[in-house]
């Protein structure tokens, strides 16, 4: 089994600040340098779990671009980025507060670039699913090339999945525009947030709305777990009690856990669980991606 994973590769800078950031003055940080990107993280975390995963999207022809390619080989995933001679490797700046919850300031540099034939007919041909992370869908710069790389994944008889990313995005550009985007996807993997932009409301129950649009709904509710709707029915799953230090690339390393499991043929409780035990990993640490 081969997941294709198309998204943003980044280095992130992660700053847990110890007390409130103080405006146009000096506060104290404790500041990691890391791979990063959505779709980076979604990727390493898949290749952790022993699934042969390929990354598509762009890096800049720079130190950072080098670096990332490096640290995600070592992880062990096979990358498949461009590089773009015009634009800089992403560059996002997390800040973490104290109960671990995270702020980004993101410049997506040269995955805004990305283009539909960075995703080459030989890699569909080898490759049983792909997953796109929303930010491509939510860029207008992007938009274009992420529809061509569904279509295609699709018309290659590839099985697809996308997780929105960003409620604010989405509701900034319109919920039914990126409805319309992800129409005829396998399975859609929003957060509590992304949900409540989509359709109003925050209760899982309202996913059942989504599936004249996609496959299914996989929703992760933070503290409560996780669920899953069909067309023929829901199941649910809690949360695994962790300590929160970071929650940069929960979501991705959520939606790791769960593809693995769903692509293995698992049935809805079981995929719900190996999704929420990855997040769950994933917020005990600094850093969006496992360790080497």
């Amino acid at each position: 089994m081969t997941v294709i994973v198309v998204g943003d590769a980044a280095l992130d800078v992660v700053a847990k600040h110890h007390s409130p950031i103080v405006c146009a003055g000096d506060s104290r940080a404790d500041i990691t340098l890391a791979v990063g990107g959505a779709g980076a993280n979604t990727a390493a975390w898949l290749a952790s779990f022993g699934v042969d995963t390929v990354l598509v999207g762009r890096v800049g022809d720079d130190m950072g671009g080098r670096q990332v390619r490096s640290e995600l080989e070592t992880v062990g995933v096979r990358c498949a980025l461009a590089v773009d001679p015009s634009a800089p490797t992403c560059c996002v700046v997390v800040l973490v507060d104290d109960d671990g919850q995270r702020s980004m300031l993101a410049d997506r540099g040269a995955n805004a670039r990305l283009a539909g034939s960075d995703l080459t007919v030989n890699l569909l041909e080898t490759a049983s699913h792909l997953h796109l992370s929303g930010y491509v869908l939510l860029d207008p710069r992007s938009r274009e090339a992420g529809l061509e790389m569904l279509a295609a994944a699709r018309g290659a008889g590839l099985t697809t999945s996308v997780d929105p990313q960003a409620a604010l995005h989405i509701t900034q550009q319109g919920p039914m525009s990126f409805l319309t985007a992800v129409t005829g996807v396998d399975l859609l993997l929003p957060n509590a947030d992304e949900l409540e932009a989509l359709t109003g409301s925050r209760d899982p129950s309202a996913a059942a709305g989504l599936l004249d649009h996609v496959g299914a709904v996989a929703v992760t509710t933070g503290p409560d777990g996780a669920s899953w709707v069909d067309r023929i029915g829901r199941w649910d799953v809690p949360a695994v009690r962790a300590t929160c230090v970071d929650s940069t690339g929960a979501g991705d390393a959520f939606d790791a856990g769960l593809l693995a499991a769903w692509l293995s043929g698992q049935p809805p409780l079981d995929v719900l669980r190996a999704g929420v035990a990855a997040g769950s990993a994933a917020v005990s640490r600094v850093g969006a991606q496992p360790q080497p």
